[in-house]
């Protein structure tokens, strides 16, 4: 899942990145609001967390724009504590929910999941699929009984397709979201990690979840008959 992170303060932008790409997103990390407008606008984000002070537009002022172009996104507001008037702004301007300064990362952590969640129509920390599980709290896969080892890409891409079942998924679309380069130079990339994936799901002689719609991508779905 992509990750726009708008903050000025260079250890704590820094911090944010490093311990969100920790936890498998990924994160683009701007400094002002006039970035976080420009990327917000242009890329398909999971989340967009904004700083309410922010350099240049101010947070409330990214989020208001954000909105008024129909731009759909969960937005998240770190705030001072004494904020109380700009985070009721904020959330009368669309955004949906706030984080006040300092904060422990864990519950960011927390935050960010059930906003991916409310965004979806999944409401727990374990996504399903038939006999396929995914923790998106712990990162363990299952496969009825038999746990799955991931790596970090492979958990990534295997989250965004549970997030999103039968849906048919373009490669830009999943490079878009589960890799933080150029999308336009990632297909073979994503074919090698679908690749990935399907030997691991299916190490037990289970049957194929992962579809190849010729094409047009790729759909999380039931077997063929």
């Amino acid at each position: 899942m992509r990750i726009l992170v708008a903050e000025d303060h260079p250890e704590l932008g820094a911090d944010l990145k490093k311990g969100l790409e920790r936890c498998s997103y990924v994160i683009d990390l701007v400094d002002n609001g006039e970035s976080a407008l420009a990327l917000g606008l242009t890329m398909p984000y999971d989340l967009v967390i904004l700083d309410i002070l922010l350099p240049g537009l101010s947070g409330l002022e990214v989020c208001k724009h954000l909105r008024n172009r129909k731009r759909k996104m969960p937005i998240l507001f770190l705030t001072a504590l004494g904020e109380v008037n700009q985070r009721v702004k904020g959330l009368d301007l669309g955004a949906d929910d706030y984080l006040a300064k300092p904060f422990d990362f864990l519950e960011l952590e927390a935050r960010v999941r059930a906003l991916l969640r409310r965004s979806s129509d999944e409401k727990t920390t374990v996504l399903c699929f038939l006999d396929l599980t995914l923790d998106t709290r712990t990162h363990e896969a299952q496969r009825g009984k038999r746990l799955i080892t991931l790596s970090s890409k492979e958990y990534a891409l295997l989250e965004y397709l549970m997030y999103h079942p039968r849906q048919v998924l373009s490669r830009t679309m999943i490079a878009d979201h589960v890799w933080d380069h150029d999308a336009e130079h990632f297909s073979n990339i994503v074919e090698v990690y679908i690749r990935y994936l399907r030997l691991k799901l299916c190490a037990s002689g289970e049957s194929n979840l992962i579809h190849t719609i010729r094409g047009s991508g790729y759909q999380l779905k039931e077997p063929e008959p």
